[in-house]
């Protein structure tokens, strides 16, 4: 029996590993920082077995609560995860799982590899519609990938508006990637009548992944330099967060009129929108416009809900460092971030997966159609 994570996105330190019912392992915290939570590794050899694995010192991961009602994901083929039983007690994480095969897989959640990312992109550039442009370099020499979908002006030279997609600034949130996946798949979609209403009054910019380097060195929450990047919008440095420098440049060019930063929450079973209800001189017909926006993905999407959420900001109070609402006051745009949980929905729970991949590019799908419905006031 061998328990290995040296590869893309892998995360896991094996402290013992001789007994299939005692494994004992621990997550690596994030380079240059304390965040840690993500794990993702391979198990060989235990066919048959019933195989306690324990992931000690959770207790002190960055968000402890999100262990309670946990169950973590499993694969065979990299393609198809489910949940198995896991259980938090006593500071450690503790999966049990009989292996049907001799290769298996366990993650936090269902992982987004960056060969997977590099095929989304390279699919993407083979459109028509689509312009690829490498804006920058991380500290790992990786690319900054953009995609521009459609033209900024219409048949008759007017402007279009202008709408952004940003996702997976904690790398670990992978189910943000799944999420642009399927907007991104639906967008592109000649068939379907509401991309083409879309990119016929809007143009695109979308960023599926804002940190390579964390999401390829197995990060929970920060790049190569430990920097947690949706805290640095407000005054972004090239030297230790140029993902966010390159991308708050090109927004500088385009502007932006609507903006969705997608994420995931450790600890609540919800999918919801936060907004920047705190920032100063705020507008608040935009903040009806992403109020509007919240309710048709209620409306259209069972698995989005408006009532849990995080706590609004008191007026003057939000903080500028955060990409929502630092974007709302730069360019006044109806800016929004969506978050999905790491666990199961609690009012639309699905267990043999738990939230996943699938209803993660449903939801980004479904976005579409709330843009759709507020287009006319934006």
């Amino acid at each position: 029996m061998k328990i290995s994570s040296d590869f893309d996105g892998g995360n896991i330190e094996v402290i013992e590993a001789e007994n299939p019912s005692n494994i004992r392992l621990h997550i690596h915290k994030d380079n240059k920082s304390d965040f840690f939570q993500w794990f993702y590794f391979r198990m060989t050899g235990a066919k048959g077995q019933l195989c306690a694995l324990s992931i000690e010192d959770v207790e002190n991961a960055a968000y402890p609560q999100g262990w309670e009602n946990y169950q973590a994901v499993a694969s065979y083929d990299r393609k198809n995860w489910f949940r198995v039983s896991t259980v938090y007690k006593d500071g450690s994480l503790v999966i049990h799982h009989v292996p049907e095969t001799d290769c298996v897989y366990y993650a936090y959640f269902a992982p987004y590899s960056m060969e997977r990312h590099h095929d989304l992109i390279a699919r993407c550039a083979a459109d028509e519609k689509v312009a690829l442009h490498t804006i920058g370099e991380t500290l790992d020499g990786q690319d900054m990938d953009l995609l521009t979908i459609g033209t900024p002006k219409n048949q008759q030279g007017e402007d279009k508006k202008v709408i952004w997609y940003i996702a997976r600034q904690h790398p670990g949130e992978t189910m943000a990637e799944w999420f642009m996946e399927g907007m991104l798949e639906r967008l592109l979609d000649d068939n379907d009548p509401v991309s083409r209403t879309l990119l016929d009054k809007c143009v695109f910019y979308a960023v599926p992944n804002m940190n390579p380097d964390g999401s390829r060195r197995g990060h929970l929450r920060t790049n190569a330099a430990g920097v947690n990047l949706n805290r640095v919008w407000e005054d972004p440095d090239f030297s230790s967060e140029p993902e966010v420098a390159y991308v708050r440049g090109k927004m500088d060019e385009t502007g932006i009129d609507l903006v969705l930063d997608v994420h995931g929450d450790e600890a609540l079973p919800y999918n919801f929108i936060a907004c920047f209800e705190g920032i100063p001189d705020i507008d608040e017909s935009q903040l009806d416009l992403a109020y509007e926006f919240m309710d048709q993905l209620a409306r259209i999407s069972p698995d989005f809900q408006t009532e849990v959420g995080y706590p609004k900001s008191a007026p003057g109070k939000a903080n500028l460092t955060m990409a929502t609402n630092q974007l709302a006051h730069r360019y006044n745009a109806v800016s929004m971030t969506l978050e999905m949980p790491f666990k199961d929905t609690e009012k639309t729970p699905y267990p043999e997966t738990g939230w996943s991949p699938d209803r993660s590019a449903k939801l980004g799908k479904a976005s579409l159609d709330a843009l759709l419905a507020v287009l006319p006031r934006l």
